[in-house]
């Protein structure tokens, strides 16, 4: 017996049982698998000099990306059961939906927020926070197109094809836990085309390897988080806001923890272990599907 047909079920938004229906694993990995390369590809369809940070590359791509996410959900609809589609609208199959919205706009930030308690706490103590009640910070961040591309179109492109799109169609073929594990596959691997953009700039090969696979590792992590919470949320927001919040701190400045004075930088590293499993204690407490009348992704 597959996997999905022992675990796969749930509730529709009315509160009736609505399992989700088992499609073969063959055509949800496959239409994921395309999804991938059809979105990476879409970056490099034009033809230009110029280098990923450049304004024209980037608002060539804005534009690519905008039609991959626009193409995606058709496979959703296209590979998707019948028999669920009749069940509950398509926008819910997508996590779009009103019902638990405002929870998965603010619980998940919260949590992601502990996550960062301590680089959030280096950068208390050094005052670079304050930046941001500047009004003059913001204007011109909206200005800026590759603010823009890491902070709105990377997080809102990648979270609807590789969440929204993707996460639908393994967990007709997986169950929750499980399709937890393998979507995030698609999404670091996705990352790996970077190596020939470090190549295309003079790094050695070697070097631009190690980052790559430094980078595949960390974007898969952050995949298995980002998964979850579309899982467990039923909400394609969530993971939004998450992977918006997550590109802003990017990785802890050790450096800049190491520079404090003795007596901080103990306390500092305190923060960093309390948030971490404040945050692992939290993560189911605070992604219970009820919270979000989440009673079709996974059960409860």
């Amino acid at each position: 017996m597959n996997e999905s047909s022992e675990s796969n079920s749930s509730q529709g938004t009315s509160g009736a049982p609505v399992p989700l229906p088992h499609i073969p694993i063959i055509t949800s990995v496959s239409c994921c698998l395309i999804l991938s390369v059809v979105y990476v590809a879409s970056l490099y369809v034009w033809n230009t000099k110029h280098n990923r940070d450049h304004p024209t590359t980037v608002k060539r791509r804005f534009f690519s990306v905008s039609v991959v996410m626009l193409i995606a959900p058709l496979f959703v609809y296209k590979f998707s059961s019948p028999e669920l589609l009749e069940r509950v609208t398509f926008a819910e199959l997508l996590g779009l939906r009103l019902q638990g919205l405002f929870p998965a706009i603010v619980i998940p930030c919260l949590l992601t927020i502990l996550l960062f308690l301590g680089p959030l706490c280096v950068q208390m103590q050094n005052e670079s926070l304050k930046v941001f009640a500047d009004p003059d910070y913001w204007i011109g961040s909206f200005k800026n197109i590759l603010w823009i591309r890491n902070h709105v179109m990377a997080p809102l492109s990648e979270e609807f094809v590789f969440r929204a799109c993707m996460m639908p169609l393994i967990l007709q073929s997986f169950s929750p836990l499980t399709s937890v594990f393998i979507t995030p596959l698609f999404f670091g691997t996705a990352h790996i085309h970077h190596i020939g953009e470090r190549l295309s700039l003079g790094m050695e090969l070697k070097t631009a390897i190690v980052i790559s696979c430094f980078q595949l590792t960390y974007t898969t992590i952050f995949g298995f988080y980002s998964a979850f919470l579309f899982a467990r949320t039923g909400h394609f927001v969530a993971p939004f806001l998450v992977h918006a919040f997550c590109n802003h701190m990017g990785l802890p400045d050790v450096q800049d923890l190491w520079q404090q004075h003795l007596v901080r930088r103990i306390l500092l590293i305190i923060c960093y272990f309390i948030g971490f499993i404040a945050w692992i204690i939290l993560l189911p407490i605070a992604t219970q599907p009820s919270l979000y009348s989440n009673n079709l992704y996974w059960n409860t």
